[in-house]
């Protein structure tokens, strides 16, 4: 199995010579779930935007970023067919990035524009057959019923969850989640990490998930990088993640509870078990799927 992300010697250095990104080398394999870690200003989102190709590193000559196997970015150049790169990548942003004005599906639907020609993007024209694929990918992630709700009128939770199945619909290799719980509350947060660790456990999908939350990086991922400064300062299973390790990456002063954090792998309930043909759609919903 090919490796979904290799990051060689990346750094990057903002106009205020802050080194955000410091000689990063990793390699994510197909399939993972890496939780990424570290106080903030510690370089998790600017690692995760360079991986989208949302923004360049340094003009390095041995710098380079593949994912899914196409060059994302190499000596601080993006690289050329950038955006069909993007289309096998979703990202899941901590603000959730949906059109409040316009109904659920048509912002779920938004995943196939990667794909499509600029006219049908333009005019926002889908098929009867991607409009089913968006119906499925809401009942995927429990909130079909919203289906037609305008984007605004949904829970924070709801809207996140919208936004994965947006993902899903761009039919992503590999997901990129920037503090997608920051916002929620603790059953919200816990449904969402929930929705992303079904998708890498059932569809085989990478995903990289950056958490202030360190006790839900350690229940729902098995392997933690954690940074300090734009460095790696570990990077290994979840289970030898150590309060000692914690400490210096948080600092003694931290309010954590350290101590508090050995807890078990998550493992899902039979309710929350894809079962979407058994799931029963509203009336509307089932016209939408036939």
């Amino acid at each position: 199995m090919g490796a979904a992300i290799e990051i060689v010697h990346l750094s990057k250095t903002f106009g205020t010579g802050k080194r955000a990104l410091d000689k990063i080398n990793l390699t994510i394999e197909q399939g993972e779930m890496v939780a990424l870690i570290g106080a903030s200003g510690s370089g998790k989102s600017t690692l995760l935007r360079h991986i989208a190709g949302l923004m360049p590193g340094d003009r390095e000559p041995q710098a380079q970023l593949a994912v899914n196997g196409r060059m994302v970015q190499q000596g601080g150049r993006i690289g050329r067919g950038i955006r069909q790169t993007r289309a096998g990548i979703g990202f899941v942003f901590q603000q959730f990035n949906l059109v409040g004005r316009l109904p659920v599906i048509t912002n779920v639907l938004a995943g196939n524009l990667g794909r499509l020609p600029l006219w049908r993007s333009l005019l926002r024209w889908f098929t009867d057959a991607e409009r089913r694929e968006a119906i499925h990918a809401l009942n995927r992630v429990g909130i079909a019923a919203c289906a037609f709700q305008r984007a605004s009128t949904l829970s924070g939770g709801q809207q996140q969850r919208a936004a994965i199945a947006r993902a899903l619909v761009q039919k992503a290799g590999v997901i990129l989640a920037d503090e997608p719980i920051a916002s929620l509350d603790p059953e919200s947060s816990r449904r969402v990490m929930a929705t992303l660790a079904d998708i890498n456990r059932t569809d085989g999908v990478t995903v990289v998930v950056s958490l202030h939350q360190v006790d839900f990086a350690l229940k729902f991922c098995r392997r933690v990088v954690a940074l300090r400064d734009g460095r790696v300062l570990f990077d290994g299973a979840a289970a030898d993640v150590s309060a000692e390790m914690l400490r210096g990456l948080y600092g003694e002063d931290s309010d954590l509870d350290f101590g508090a954090l050995a807890v078990p792998p998550y493992r899902p309930a039979a309710e929350e078990l894809p079962q979407v043909a058994e799931r029963r759609l509203l009336p509307p919903l089932q016209a939408a799927l036939a």
